[in-house]
């Protein structure tokens, strides 16, 4: 296969976009496209057409017409593989088949036109494969800036910090007396401390004057190129806004990594000085002819106290758990008094947790393949109809006890046949074309909502509607743990305490 040129033109062979894969001049393609209609012959349903010199494979677009241009010699069949997958790129780009809007998007064409072509020979790929190509989008290049932007904030807010000091160390030289200490930087030994020291002050505390910033500190031993702080702040940080509103977590490189719970739920509004968090993530795989392949789920609780007098304490544990679970303590807790009463404290009573840290006292671990385990079940009945397929999905609540929210239900659809037909409904539906993707969305799923149904129709076969994904939240843990009462070591009375219960999604797939 040669392909000299692939372009899109009108039924007059006016050239409206052509990208040519070898050697070839404007007038001379322009040429070959003006022939074009004049060689075809109407009588006959052929695609091609040939001169004494090149071939002409071509594709209807409504008014228009998809042409490549070959050599005599290359093959036609693959000739026209190539013609149906250049064929179905234009639909990804442009909404009409229409000239203006063909014009519109022509470097948009071109780009994919060379994903499908190099150099006159034509390459494996499918058209998600030149979607993601042409896309160029890198996800870690987006988080990388976010999280270069986060380290420079920081580090201009250090920065104040340490000139809030420096003023502070200045004044209380000048209170005592004492010989103000010069911290030099500018350039200019004659210059007198106090004066140094105030423009350090002004050029560092006033936010109006960042380039003086760097220099001024350089003395000081501050990296000055963790500061270039320049108009593209902005841009990031509406960057990382968007990131954030799109469902991704944008973690700073320093300091602790939150729970990913934490960011699902919000946070309780009313915290005590000692506060608890039961926190669960599920990880399910399942079959979609049913069958559970592996069901993981991994709970912890997190103890946090930020008042010393209440540091000795014990947790009384309530574990109503049926399901068979792998419970592990931390090693500084008692692990005889927590098997026998079911209480955790301290290995040593008269030490104290730790202060304004998160430790978690109490993990455990429940992996089966038990179906009946499976919280919430999916449906998916793809069947096959004269105009692609009719698709039911179901969902049924099988844990009762559970109450769960935003829960959103993915199926992959086919790209390229437009949107899917939607019949029966329970909740709502958003079908994102870009990612090609119907989203099933459910508020809330619990005892009283145990079922529901969603029926479609598209282009597409079976297998074009797997692997499923599922997303919730829930404020009510999957395994029953909870603690049900927080006691001093010496009295054993209550203490107050507050405590925030959630259950996540790790992975739930239907393959």
């Amino acid at each position: 296969l040669v392909l000299l040129a692939a372009a899109v033109c009108t039924k007059a062979g006016k050239a409206i976009v052509s990208r040519q894969f070898v050697e070839m001049t404007r007038t001379r393609i322009e040429g070959l496209l003006a022939a074009f209609p004049k060689l075809m012959n109407t009588g006959k349903q052929h695609t091609f057409v040939e001169t004494d010199s090149v071939r002409y494979v071509y594709q209807p677009l409504e008014k228009l017409y998809m042409v490549l241009i070959t050599t005599k010699n290359s093959n036609i069949l693959e000739d026209l593989e190539t013609l149906r997958l250049f064929s179905r790129v234009i639909p990804e780009y442009c909404r009409v088949l229409e000239e203006s809007e063909i014009s519109e998007h022509c470097f948009d064409l071109i780009f994919a036109f060379d994903e499908i072509v190099a150099l006159g020979y034509r390459e494996n790929v499918n058209l998600a494969q030149i979607r993601t190509f042409t896309e160029m989008d890198s996800h870690e290049e987006k988080v990388f800036r976010a999280v270069r932007e986060t380290q420079e904030r920081e580090a201009k807010a250090e920065m104040r910090r340490k000139a809030k000091e420096l003023q502070q160390a200045r004044r209380d030289a000048e209170r005592s007396g004492k010989k103000v200490p010069a911290f030099g930087g500018f350039g200019s030994a004659g210059m007198t401390s106090v004066s140094s020291g105030s423009i350090i002050t002004d050029t560092i505390v006033e936010p109006e004057k960042p380039k003086v910033t760097p220099a001024a500190v350089s003395g000081r031993g501050f990296s000055c190129g963790a500061l270039k702080l320049g108009a593209k702040g902005k841009e990031v940080d509406n960057f990382v806004d968007k990131l954030k509103s799109e469902g991704e977590t944008i973690m700073p490189s320093s300091g602790k990594r939150g729970s990913d719970v934490s960011k699902a739920l919000p946070p309780p509004v009313n915290v005590e000085s000692v506060h608890l968090r039961v926190e669960e993530k599920i990880s399910l795989t399942c079959g979609r002819d049913g069958g559970l392949q592996n069901m993981e789920v991994l709970g912890m609780v997190t103890l946090r106290v930020t008042d010393d007098k209440n540091g000795r304490i014990r947790l009384m544990i309530n574990n109503n758990d049926n399901k068979g679970l792998q419970l592990q303590t931390h090693p500084n807790v008692d692990k005889k008094l927590f098997t026998a009463e079911s209480v955790i404290g301290l290995k040593n009573p008269e030490k104290s947790f730790p202060l304004n840290n998160d430790v978690g006292v109490l993990k455990w671990r429940l992996q089966t393949t038990d179906e009946s385990l499976i919280p919430l079940t999916i449906n998916c009945w793809p069947s096959e109809s004269g105009t692609g397929c009719d698709v039911n999905i179901e969902y049924e609540l099988q844990e009762e006890s559970l109450e769960l929210n935003d829960v959103v239900i993915s199926i992959p659809v086919p790209s390229g046949v437009g949107a899917p037909v939607i019949g029966d409904l329970d909740g709502e539906y958003k079908h994102d074309g870009r990612r090609n993707v119907l989203e099933w969305c459910l508020p809330v799923i619990d005892a009283n909502n145990k079922t529901g149904s969603l029926e479609f129709s598209i282009a597409g076969q079976p297998n074009d509607f797997f692997p499923i994904n599922v997303s919730f939240v829930s404020k009510r843990n999957y395994c029953d743990i909870q603690v049900t009462k927080v006691a001093y070591v010496d009295g054993d009375s209550a203490v107050r305490f507050s405590s925030e219960t959630s259950f996540v999604v790790d992975k739930y797939e239907i393959l």
